[in-house]
């Protein structure tokens, strides 16, 4: 473009041409759920449709009181709404306090625009601190750009004409003009974006068990629920005289005739409803949503329930340097001056006051005089000098940081002085006196150089030879609470991995100050040039530079496929994509729009030290859920069963207004409140296994009590009213063992919860007969009941006895070095497999099996020639029954040969 247009920049006419073409820079930027999107995807699940099923058949009975299971549906949904609603405001604000205008010119006059209005070939004014809203290529100007949220890379990077600037990144120092080259999806933040907006499925332990019980129930219950109904038709058939050919042609002449066979159907979806695990659907997400309201005080925002869970259960963390373990800011790692004596120290330096060093004066003093347009590194300086006593003196002349020139200066009435790079400012042998020194400094910082001139010309160079009077190194800030968060993650044996776009030394280094172990082995990421490479490296480092986005989210699958539960926290562009393929994702707030959309947890204030914050909740829950699920999922497993039992021996005995009595006290009201108890110690054991572990003695012991009850009702001619009495006391005496079981060790909270769930019972079953269809028993049945409710017990409290004793089988996934090995740890032993695939398997083997046939066939080689020369040496002797043989054996050396002594004379 020439100079002309340039200072035009385009027409009203050429804008109206690229508008009507579609070349405007629309906004490509990841989104946050539509409401309509959240509610639709709250509402339109399994759980709400298996149970706006069964409203649909209690309301044809007409008895309205047992719809009570609703409430449990509506408020699960709510807090799944609100949640979701909650997530998407913050994260919506949080995205508002990003600038979103440019400057471009045209015809002739530069205009403010918002980013949806640059056009292809527009001219645009980037300055100090602006973000670059488009690619675009430099026509003018210089500029310093820091490109760390698409690369990782932390230094800044000199842009002059014909360099080419990325979308995203922003302007470090100086000024310039650029022509936007790409617009809308075609810019390589939308490139990126876009390879993110695949839906990422939630790796959730308990939502996975959920769904399972869930999908489980929902397959078992259509055959359970038409046999359990046909087998209670059949019952009403024989009770109304077998009237009509069939029970079926007698139900179906009912229903046309307006009348619901009400109790077949009400005892039907009795059970079904003791099949659904409502309960624990509800209770999860209460505990999650209280879980993220205690960390939202902690300024951490989790945009997904189970996230929380999933962060607690990862046993590999990859960290981004920038932004996570720095502050994305410069610091002053330490200032070394260098002795006056034979550097050529001058007479102004007996000017400088005495409680300063020559060092510091200069530094303090050209930092502020540069401040005007401060770069991170002046700005570290400032920084740096706050708060520290060193003279401020008035400036003579100020020399500006030049990208061309590597060195700012200023004059002042003690001396001139001069910083920056060494090989910039020094002469050749100035240079050689200090290199070792630059370069021992240089292995963990960014090195500057300090040295007194005699002056500046008027075009701003340098007056006579610059003499070197200290150094200052400038390093990536580390956040405070960085070394203790990585602490605590050592502490908990979670493998620690640095992947960062940055020079892999200077992420090393970095590494090391804040205690990853194994930091003092890196790997450039470009010489990963090879999938098999980089796979390899996965098992050989903990420390990755100059990684790319895609090469960051191939990482995090290769520790996936080596069945890692991998957590990934970034806050750029370029992490977006690694983000995504984690199982948990935690992105900064002051980071890009597209890591906060697409992570789990957003850190609002910034701080990696609220991520054990983030473990202890998670810990909390999943230990609390694991012990209040057993109350739920012992309903789930002992309606399945009674359902299957009751086929043959109908009717089912509950109804659903006394699963309601059952859920309330026996489960709900302890689930929640065990639920809810401070809990951090360490997630032990699969979810599901061990949740099974503690329901299925409570489950069999209702099952064998229920069919005791149906028995001695069948012999002794009870009323369906009093075997559905005597099975509800029996399943709240074996659920009230099952709670004073889990409430071990007792504490004063669970003392009390013990007596409400006691006290609860007995008033709910002696207060409200009529509407929890309670039969009056006599002593007879209240004798035979209490038998059956010390036999629920005693077979309750063995079986639990005998479930404790067995020993858990568990499968680990070894880290650090040892990744890739899986150690399955059972009660008969262990055994140590490869957790690579199987055709990696087949070829290992195969490969192993080739070597040790080669090995046995070079042996046997060996030991063959060894004989025959061995036959060959010795002189023939008569036989003797005496005489010994010589022996070739192998040896840990190769092959032995052992020849037979002889017998001194």
């Amino acid at each position: 473009m020439a100079a002309t247009d340039i200072e035009r920049g385009l027409s009203t006419a050429e804008v109206e041409e690229r508008i009507a073409a579609g070349k405007i820079n629309r906004n490509m930027e990841l989104k946050t759920k539509s409401v309509k999107e959240l509610i639709i995807e709250n509402l339109c699940t399994l759980f709400n449709l298996i149970n706006v099923i069964l409203a649909f058949l209690v309301i044809l009975t007409g008895s309205f009181k047992n719809l009570t299971f609703l409430f449990v549906v509506f408020l699960n949904t709510a807090i799944g709404v609100i949640q979701s609603m909650r997530s998407k405001k913050m994260v919506d604000k949080l995205t508002l306090l990003t600038s979103k205008k440019a400057i471009a010119v045209r015809d002739g006059a530069e205009v403010e625009l918002d980013l949806d209005q640059i056009v292809l070939d527009d001219i645009i004014r980037l300055g100090r601190g602006d973000q670059i809203p488009a690619d675009a290529v430099v026509v003018s100007g210089e500029a310093l750009v820091n490109e760390s949220l698409l690369t990782g890379e932390s230094d800044p990077i000199k842009k002059q004409p014909g360099s080419e600037l990325m979308s995203g990144s922003f302007i470090d120092s100086g000024l310039l003009r650029a022509r936007v080259i790409h617009v809308g999806a075609d810019n390589y933040v939308a490139k990126i974006n876009n390879e993110a907006k695949y839906v990422k499925k939630v790796n959730s332990e308990i939502m996975n068990a959920l769904n399972a019980i869930v999908r489980f129930a929902s397959i078992i219950m259509i055959p359970l629920g038409l046999a359990l109904f046909a087998s209670s038709v059949s019952e009403l058939w024989d009770a109304a005289g077998t009237p009509g050919d069939s029970a079926l042609s007698w139900c179906f002449s009912e229903l046309l005739a307006g009348r619901v066979p009400s109790s077949a159907l009400l005892s039907t979806v009795g059970a079904l409803l003791g099949m659904i695990p409502q309960g624990l659907v509800l209770l999860t997400s209460s505990v999650l949503a209280i879980a993220t309201v205690r960390l939202a005080r902690r300024k951490v925002l989790a945009q997904q329930l189970y996230c929380i869970e999933t962060l607690a259960r990862v046993d590999v963390l990859c960290l981004d340097k920038t932004g996570t373990i720095t502050s994305g800011r410069m610091e002053v790692e330490g200032t070394y001056p260098l002795p006056v004596e034979g550097m050529g120290a001058g007479e102004g330096d007996a000017a400088v006051p005495v409680d300063t060093t020559v060092l510091d004066f200069a530094l303090a003093n050209v930092a502020r005089a540069t401040s005007a347009d401060a770069n991170e590194t002046c700005q570290a300086l400032l920084n740096y000098y706050a708060d520290r006593p060193v003279e401020v003196s008035e400036p003579l002349s100020v020399i500006p940081f030049s990208s061309s020139k590597k060195w700012s200066g200023a004059s002042f009435a003690h001396g001139s002085y001069v910083m920056g790079a060494a090989q910039f400012v020094l002469s050749d042998r100035a240079f050689a006196q200090v290199e070792n020194r630059v370069a021992e400094l240089a292995d963990t910082c960014r090195v500057l150089v300090v040295a007194r001139v005699d002056g500046f010309t008027p075009d701003g160079d340098m007056v006579g030879e610059a003499e070197p009077v200290g150094f200052v190194t400038i390093r990536d800030e580390i956040r405070t609470s960085a070394a203790e968060t990585i602490g605590y993650f050592n502490e908990q044996g979670v493998t620690l991995n640095v992947i960062s776009g940055d020079d892999p030394r200077t992420v090393s280094s970095i590494a090391r100050v804040v205690g990853v172990p194994g930091a003092d082995a890196y790997v450039d990421a470009t010489t990963l040039d090879t999938p098999a490479k980089l796979d390899a490296a996965v098992d050989r480092y903990h420390v990755f530079g100059r990684v790319t986005p895609q090469q960051k989210r191939e990482l995090v699958q290769a520790l996936k496929r080596r069945e890692h539960t991998v957590a990934m926290t970034g806050d750029g562009v370029n992490d977006v994509l690694a983000l995504k393929e984690a199982d948990c994702s935690v992105a900064m707030a002051a980071g890009s729009d597209a890591a906060r959309n697409v992570a789990e947890i957003v850190l609002v204030d910034n701080d990696f030290a609220s991520m054990p914050a983030v473990v202890a909740e998670g810990r909390r829950s999943i230990n609390n859920l694991q012990r209040s699920a057993s109350l739920f999922l012992t309903k789930t497993l002992f309606s399945m069963g009674l359902a299957a039992l009751c086929i043959a021996l109908p009717p089912y005995p509950f109804e659903p207004i006394q699963m309601t009595l059952i859920n309330f006290f026996c489960i709900g009201a302890p689930g929640f409140v065990l639920g809810l108890e401070p809990n951090n110690a360490r997630v032990k054991g699969a979810f599901l296994s061990n949740v099974l572990k503690r329901a299925l003695p409570a489950s069999i012991a209702v099952i064998l009590a229920a069919a005791l009850d149906i028995f001695v009702a069948r012999v002794f001619g009870f009323s369906q009213l009093t075997l559905s009495t005597m099975c509800l006391l029996t399943s709240c005496a074996a659920s009230v063992s099952l709670i004073w079981r889990i409430s071990q060790p007792l504490t004063p909270l669970r003392v009390v919860l013990f007596v409400f769930v006691v006290a609860g019972i007995l008033v709910g079953v002696i207060g409200f007969p009529e509407l929890l269809s309670i039969a009056n028993l006599s002593m007879g049945q209240m004798v035979i009941l209490a038998v059956i409710v010390v036999f629920t017990c005693s077979v309750f409290f063995k079986l639990a006895t005998m479930m404790d004793s067995l020993k858990p089988r568990r499968r680990h996934a070894a880290t650090g070095f040892g990744r890739g090995v899986r150690v399955h740890l059972g009660r008969g032993g262990g055994k140590v497999s490869s957790t690579g695939s199987t055709a990696e398997r087949f070829a290992k083997r195969f490969a192993a099996d080739m070597a040790q046939r080669r090995e046995d066939r070079t042996a046997r080689e060996a030991e063959a020639r060894a004989l025959e020369g061995v036959a060959q040496a010795q002189p023939k002797k008569k036989k003797s029954t005496g005489a010994k043989r010589s022996r070739v054996t192998k040896s840990a050396q190769g092959i032995k040969v052992s020849m037979p002594s002889k017998k001194k004379k």
